[in-house]
């Protein structure tokens, strides 16, 4: 079993190669917070496309259906009730209205989740902590131990960590 930076466990690192330990966790902790942004921000543009083409579908069907659905329905009703042909034709307009109504109200419904969607300002805030954490950080503070017992200790902790 070995520790991150390859050394084995048990065996004691100098400061350099736990710097450096540190510095790699570090850069890893950094580049998976950008890549949860993006995935976080493609998501998002995902959404906004989506209620794009919603909008643009319920513009679609308005102004392309409108007359052969009309005219179509019109005479449909006409033909069904007896009714005067504008009324027919008032009704038939309606009807194309209430679609477009309905995809309009799909494409609001997704715009509002792509708005909500707030991917990278939760990574932003995370990254913000992680650095504060790290910034805040402090080795343990070692007692100093006297001249003569120096030798002593060093053997001990050198025994205790084999």
């Amino acid at each position: 079993m070995s520790a991150p930076d390859g050394s084995p466990v048990g065996t004691e690192r100098s400061i350099g190669q736990l710097f450096a330990s540190a510095t790699t966790e570090l850069s890893a902790l950094v580049h998976d917070e950008i890549a949860l942004a993006k995935a976080q921000l493609k998501q998002d543009v995902k959404r906004g496309a989506t209620s794009g083409g919603a909008f643009s579908l319920a513009g679609a069907v308005l102004v392309f259906s409108l007359p052969m659905l009309n005219f179509a329905l019109a005479y449909g009703i006409r033909t069904w009730s007896g009714w005067n042909l504008a009324v027919c034709f008032l009704l038939s307009f309606a009807a194309n209205v209430i679609v477009a109504g309905g995809l309009a109200l799909i494409g609001v419904v997704f715009a509002k989740k792509a708005k909500k969607g707030r991917g990278p300002q939760k990574v932003a805030a995370s990254m913000k902590q992680s650095a504060g954490v790290l910034q805040n950080a402090r080795p343990h503070p070692r007692p100093e131990l006297p001249a003569d017992r120096a030798p002593e200790a060093i053997e001990a902790v050198a025994r205790s960590s084999s």
